[in-house]
């Protein structure tokens, strides 16, 4: 049934995703990271990117593939038979990347989206917060601008890959009198900008690629 929703090149996408996580991932990353010798699993990207197999459905200009979501979906369902910690490491430049395509300048796109997408630069989302939980509207981190610059407080947690992340998607709201998507601006925030990985949740089913938490982001 699968094969027949399927087109051409997401079937031949497929098919190369099955050979990877066979014949390229070894069963000692898996018990490594179970085991919690493994923070994260950079090796593992770096070879994604190397083989192109990092956000396939982004334009090839920023080293993507050009292909629909649903050959991603279909390369993540092969992916997730490696468990939780590897099938996020896989979809995480998916996510991220998602906003830097829409929405993020020239100079953003080339210091952080196609590295990204080429395995060289590891990102987490910083969304979800102690209070407000994954709750976009209900951030309480601020941003404020300070001169030509703008000065980040609040906490976050729950970040998938917080360990091995050279960047973070912060949220936060820069509008506290507006509502919805008005109140709230996105930031890029290298490692080294302030951001202290503060606490480490090694949650079961997760291992290898721990959950941190954000504090003191300026």
């Amino acid at each position: 049934m699968y094969d027949v929703l399927m087109g051409g090149e997401e079937r031949a996408l497929r098919d190369e995703v099955r050979r990877f996580v066979k014949e390229e991932v070894p069963p000692e990353l898996i018990k490594e990271m179970d085991m919690g010798q493994v923070e994260y699993p950079r090796e593992f990207v770096k070879r994604l990117g190397e083989q192109g197999l990092l956000g396939v459905r982004f334009p090839k200009e920023f080293g993507g593939r050009g292909l629909p979501w649903t050959a991603e979906i279909w390369a993540l369902e092969e992916m997730g038979v490696l468990g939780t910690s590897l099938s996020c490491a896989f979809a995480m430049p998916s996510i991220v990347g998602e906003a830097l395509v829409r929405f993020g300048t020239p100079q953003q796109k080339e210091r952080y989206l196609k590295p990204m997408l080429a395995g060289e630069l590891v990102a987490a989302e910083a969304l979800t917060e102690p209070r407000g939980g994954s709750d976009f509207f209900g951030a309480t981190t601020t941003a404020r601008m300070e001169g030509n610059h703008y000065l980040l407080n609040g906490q976050k947690r729950f970040i998938v890959g917080a360990q091995g992340a050279d960047f973070f998607f912060v949220y936060a709201r820069t509008n506290p009198d507006a509502s919805g998507q008005r109140a709230l601006s996105a930031f890029i925030i290298e490692r080294g900008m302030g951001v202290e990985v503060k606490k480490v949740y090694g949650l079961m089913g997760t291992r290898g690629e721990e959950q941190g938490g954000l504090s003191s982001i300026m």
